[in-house]
């Protein structure tokens, strides 16, 4: 069974905030140590959780430690850490990571009230389940979204099509050079691909029927994958050109600040710098093709999450179900990096007060999204699909790109 949507996914059943909680590691680890909780977060978000922890700390009398780190290391730094003996006992990390850290056992379920729980995105909390249980507490999501010149196209299309026709238009006079603003480059974009690949039917992973990835169902060389990447292969370099290598993350963004590109396939990291290039915007959901399913972009969420035998294992548990979850904080660390809440309350705040945010939720540019898969095999498929997808695009036999990746992820997963 195929994701859809994330309005599909059932809820997780929440549970009492457990009494006690497990212990062990080393307790004389540097990072661990009694008295303490040491937290890991990127430097964009660690002086605010240092200062909103100060009411935790003060309250058990603690001291909270807060380390900044490079966030597109800290799973791997977690990693080697708990395998040390001193890994931290709290850390943002994404919920894409779940699966691997599980498979490491490296991160610890999380018990979260009921009355905690009801207050944050049901999909969210569901992002962070691995095998039935929660492993982590979810705080702000993100997803691409069609950001479109108001001037250049007044209306938001209803379709791929439409929107091809309308920026063909303006490509044709001579008002931009391009059609659409979408990053593909020589080694493929499969995260902003899902949108399009899905639409037209195509899927990397199955769902068993609780809606747990399947990682046995892979998709990629199936025959409705390889239809869907044929429809793809219609606006590709040897088709209408409207989906080319030469587009690139270096130059999507400034093909539309420039005025070059009517449409813009970002997300919400784009907003600032739109803002500030004077670009006249609106945001809505990328368009699927026509007759098909809706484009679903992959939903990235971050969370918090404790690590497996922190020395602090049941203050590390407080803090991520009573503190992350409480909308002071998490107001906090919108002021210090601007990502959506996941907790109603804070989303209701902020979208009150910033009207880029009100724009992507009341557009609902992620209501036909889905969570990234949080499977261990994920981070086998990045490389081989882009590569197959790019291919296509170039203009090579769809069939033999995606049956040839298939075998490949097939192989690396043990399927």
């Amino acid at each position: 069974m195929r994701f859809r949507s994330a309005r599909a996914v059932t809820g997780i059943a929440a549970i009492a905030l457990m009494a006690t909680a497990c212990s062990g590691g080393d307790e004389g680890g540097e990072a661990a140590a009694e008295g303490s909780l040491v937290i890991w977060s990127d430097p964009e978000r660690a002086d605010a959780i240092k200062a909103a922890a100060q009411e935790f700390a003060e309250a058990n009398g603690i001291e909270v430690e807060v380390q900044g780190l490079t966030f597109g290391d800290i799973q791997g730094d977690v990693l080697n850490a708990h395998q040390a003996g001193n890994a931290p006992d709290v850390f943002i990390g994404a919920h894409d990571w779940t699966g691997n850290l599980v498979r490491n056992g490296a991160v610890q379920p999380i018990e979260l009230p009921q009355d905690r729980a009801s207050g944050l995105d049901e999909t969210s909390l569901q992002a962070l389940n691995y095998d039935g249980q929660l492993f982590g507490v979810p705080y702000s999501q993100e997803n691409i979204f069609l950001m479109r010149n108001t001037d250049l196209a007044p209306d938001a299309p209803a379709t791929f099509e439409e929107m091809v026709e309308v920026g063909t238009e303006l490509k044709d006079s001579g008002e931009t050079s391009e059609v659409l603003s979408m990053a593909v480059g020589q080694e493929g974009d499969p995260y902003r691909m899902n949108a399009l690949f899905t639409s037209a039917g195509g899927y990397l992973f199955g769902q068993d029927e609780e809606g747990n990835w399947d990682p046995t169902d892979l998709g990629v060389g199936t025959d409705e994958s390889i239809a869907a990447m044929e429809k793809v292969a219609e606006y590709g370099e040897a088709g209408e050109g409207v989906l080319r290598r030469s587009i690139t993350l270096e130059n999507d963004a400034s093909l539309f600040y420039e005025g070059e590109a009517p449409f813009f396939v970002a997300g919400p990291w784009n907003v600032a710098d739109a803002n500030e290039a004077g670009v006249n915007y609106e945001i809505s959901p990328i368009p699927g093709f026509e007759g098909e399913e809706p484009a679903s972009p992959y939903i990235g969420y971050q969370a918090f999450f404790v690590t497996e035998g922190s020395a602090n294992s049941a203050l590390a548990q407080e803090f991520v179900t009573n503190y992350v979850t409480d909308t002071d904080f998490v107001l906090s660390l919108y002021e210090a990096d601007p990502r959506m809440p996941v907790q109603t309350e804070a989303l209701e705040s902020v979208s009150a007060d910033d009207p880029t945010i009100a724009a992507i939720s009341e557009a609902e540019a992620g209501a036909e999204g889905m969570p990234m898969p949080s499977i261990p095999e994920m981070g086998e498929t990045w490389e081989p699909l882009g590569i197959a997808q790019a291919a296509v695009i170039a203009g090579e036999d769809v069939r033999e790109a995606m049956e040839a990746t298939h075998e490949t992820i097939a192989s690396q997963i043990g399927e």
